[in-house]
């Protein structure tokens, strides 16, 4: 990968389908974008495209993979393929449910006779799951001749979990590697990871030893083809070192809340410890197409300092509400907040611009989300219409808009940003981080007698960039 900025962006937010999204590219952003993670872009029956149906088509909403070689041919792209489930409105899923032991697909799915002991979890085993739901994790099969079962389902009834160790899902698994890497992918996001590896009396999260030789496998399917793999995964940073300490690449999930505590309270210690310890061969994250994350920056910042730091983004985010984050807005995922980045900076310009230079100057490839190219404010209207949490930071942005958007000052000067931060030489070297009193922060990146130093007040959030270069010898 390019150490370039890449955005984040589904396939019709920026315009209404891959088309329009090169146009945009095109236009607009073509220093500033150095990679596109397209969001799921494949024919799915639920969560924005992240239960899909199959991966050997487009969505034809979108377009065909005639239009994703397009965008690879200008920008390196990353696919996602979401490894822990896929849509029980898929062939596998429909083909199981009708011919049950008969099914070519009937080890494809974690059937709760196979798994459990006695077909059923202890409480005690379903108190050891890490789960999204408030019980055990499952849906019940209700085949063609009548009987019913219960299969492994972590997400929302459209995403049944697959058997990832049965001959048949493994199969799938290269099958659907080996065809995202010649349509184009450079790199592919393994969605939902951790999940993935399932064993009684444990956690069924990021399962040991097992989940290693998942990556590892999948690691040798795309390493013919130049492919590399991001395991997409939230929770404490410490599994992000671990993966990272192995050679992987992996999400820089913490830096959002610490910028934000850093931004919110003029302290910058906190902020300073995670950049001076963080990987290095990671991508860095302030908004995705989720929430801001809150589990992984827990022993980061404190407890008590996670919840000042919610608090706060309550209280000088705008038009950001406790409420859109519980279940009357199909939300219970406590991990996560729903809020653009910019409406949770108060949508202030000034200080959201100094926390995009502070990610750019940070260790890693930084991602940018399309809401936050854009400068979005929260849409609360998106939002309201279909009650769903996460909507909040999922506007579409017809071509109409994104011309008038993209004349903003503060859209105009992140882009000058992102080019600066993709065409100066000294992103590719060292780092360090200094306080220079309680309340500034100072990032110096060098590489080949280049230099460039972020300056950075933390309470009255203005900051400066200075620039060396070996001709010159000195900041400027």
């Amino acid at each position: 990968m390019k150490n370039e900025i890449m955005l984040i962006t589904y396939g019709d937010s920026m315009g209404r389908n891959l088309k329009e999204l090169k146009q945009v590219l095109d236009r607009h952003f073509a220093r500033a974008v150095g990679g596109v993670h397209i969001l799921p872009f494949f024919p799915s029956s639920a969560d924005r495209g992240f239960a899909p149906i199959q991966y050997d088509q487009v969505d034809e909403r979108l377009g065909s993979f005639d239009d994703v070689k397009a965008i690879s041919e200008d920008y390196p792209v990353m696919f996602d393929f979401m490894v822990n489930h896929i849509s029980r409105s898929s062939l596998y899923y429909r083909d199981f449910q009708k011919n049950k032991d008969e099914s070519p697909y009937r080890d494809f799915f974690i059937r709760y006779k196979d798994f459990w002991e006695k077909g059923e979890p202890t409480p005690e085993q379903v108190d050891l799951i890490y789960k999204r739901k408030p019980r055990a994790p499952y849906i019940e099969v209700d085949f063609a001749d009548g009987t019913s079962e219960k299969i492994w389902c972590t997400f929302s009834e459209e995403q049944v979990d697959l058997n990832v160790e049965s001959p048949v899902t493994k199969a799938f698994i290269q099958d659907t590697l080996r065809h995202m890497c010649q349509r184009g992918a450079s790199m592919i996001r393994l969605d939902a990871f951790a999940y993935a590896v399932k064993r009684p009396n444990t956690s069924c999260f990021f399962v040991e030893p097992q989940v290693w030789d998942l990556l590892y496998e999948i690691e040798e399917i795309v390493k013919p083809y130049g492919v590399e793999i991001l395991p997409e995964i939230h929770e404490h940073y410490s599994i992000q070192q671990k993966i990272a300490e192995k050679g992987f690449w992996v999400y820089d999930f913490a830096l959002p809340m610490l910028v934000l505590h850093a931004l919110y309270t003029g302290r910058g210690d906190r902020l300073k410890h995670w950049l001076d310890i963080c990987p290095r061969k990671q991508f860095t994250t302030l908004d995705t197409h989720d929430g801001i994350g809150v589990v992984d920056v827990k022993d980061l910042l404190s407890d008590e300092e996670i919840e000042e730091t919610k608090e706060l983004l309550f209280a000088k985010g705008a038009n950001v509400k406790k409420i859109y984050n519980t279940a009357a807005y199909n939300n219970l995922d406590i991990y996560q907040i729903n809020c653009t980045y910019y409406s949770a900076l108060g949508n202030r310009d000034q200080d959201y611009l100094l926390a995009r230079a502070i990610q750019f100057f940070a260790p890693g490839i930084p991602q940018v989300y399309y809401v936050g190219l854009l400068a979005g404010a929260n849409d609360i209207a998106l939002m309201e219409s279909s009650r769903q949490g996460r909507d909040i930071n999922r506007h579409y942005y017809s071509m109409e808009e994104i011309e008038e958007t993209v004349k903003r000052p503060v859209v105009q000067k992140l882009r000058e940003l992102m080019i600066f931060r993709n065409e100066f030489p000294a992103f590719s070297g060292s780092i360090s981080t200094t306080l220079p009193d309680d309340h500034s922060l100072r990032i110096v990146r060098e590489s080949g007698g280049y230099t460039a130093i972020l300056q950075a007040d933390l309470r009255t959030h203005e900051f400066t960039i200075e620039t060396g270069t070996p001709e010159t010898n000195h900041l400027g």
